[in-house]
């Protein structure tokens, strides 16, 4: 097996937590990728605490990566133009690399002229920054990644790891993205149209929570569930569960049940034989044409194309 080589970029004022975000999920990928970290020109770099690491590769590697992964530094570290090494490693990538920010690496991006063309979003205090520097780049800062062709751009620590499970899902599909998901003990998948920033997370102290909600929605994926349904199980009124919902989980609940409905679907075409319409019926989706538009809507492929990708003939 060829495994891809991923090299990470490590900044002046990198987090270290997000710089070591690729190395643990891609690591756990069964051999799948090679991840490698180097700085703009192999010496040490400050990071945002109080230490300095030290990497093995400068950056002559960048020039042989499949992917390209910029780490999120601190946003006080952040040059309005990129020093003259760090610009010089970036033009060492190649053309067809992939190339994926984490948070405020989309800064390095913009800067190095590598979101041109493309959408993208970042940590969403920093959005009027952004788009104060980099006026013609699209932003979405309400995401917790956007992936747009070749460039894929995520916001804030936690999402790094969204967009990395994202990268395992399409390259290798979506066993191998929940067993990654499950060793490394994070949700196997939020979809990167989620919302970035949930205003109440955790409940208030004595309020009743969705959870058990959720989890009994999950069970029941191919039942037409509506939303009394919902708020019937929780045993709350239409209106206040509808907005505790969207407190915890930042989506409303319809949006939410469609991921579900689209990420079970998406299992069952990479796992089992099943026709279009018997996955639709078995996920809850009353025709496969609805499966069919969700299912492009979510990923941009049609059903036979997404498991010709992930299920080749044997």
């Amino acid at each position: 097996m060829q495994s891809e080589r991923v090299v990470v970029l490590a900044l002046d004022g990198v987090y270290p937590f997000e710089l070591g975000m690729p190395s643990r999920i891609l690591g756990a990928a069964d051999g799948h990728y090679e991840v490698l970290t180097c700085t703009a020109d192999g010496g040490p770099v400050r990071t945002s605490t109080d230490f300095t690491i030290t990497v093995e590769h400068g950056p002559e590697v960048l020039a042989t990566a499949d992917t390209v992964i910029v780490a999120a530094i601190d946003p006080s570290r952040l040059p309005a133009e990129l020093p003259g090494t760090v610009g010089a490693a970036l033009a060492r990538i190649r053309p067809d690399a992939r190339i994926v920010s984490i948070c405020t690496g989309a800064f390095v991006l913009a800067a190095a002229g590598l979101l041109d063309g493309h959408r993208a979003t970042t940590h969403w205090q920093l959005a009027d920054l952004f788009r104060s520097r980099y006026p013609h780049i699209p932003l979405d800062p309400d995401v917790l990644f956007v992936a747009d062709g070749r460039v894929l751009t995520s916001a804030g620590a936690a999402s790094g790891v969204d967009v990395l499970l994202h990268l395992i899902r399409e390259d290798h599909g979506t066993r191998l993205a929940n067993a990654v998901a499950r060793c490394c003990v994070v949700p196997p998948f939020r979809d990167g149209g989620q919302a970035q920033y949930i205003e109440q997370p955790v409940p208030e102290p004595g309020a009743a929570s969705t959870a058990a909600t959720r989890a009994w929605a999950l069970q029941r994926l191919d039942e037409p569930l509506a939303l009394a349904d919902l708020a019937g199980h929780a045993r709350m009124s239409l209106r206040t569960f509808a907005r505790r919902f969207h407190d915890e989980v930042g989506v409303s609940p319809g949006r939410w049940l469609i991921q579900q409905r689209v990420a079970r679907a998406r299992h069952l075409l990479e796992s089992s034989d099943l026709s279009v319409d018997q996955i639709a019926g078995a996920v809850g989706f009353a025709t496969g044409a609805s499966l069919r538009q969700h299912l492009h809507a979510a990923i941009g492929v049609s059903p036979q194309a997404y498991r010709r990708t992930f299920r080749p003939v044997r």
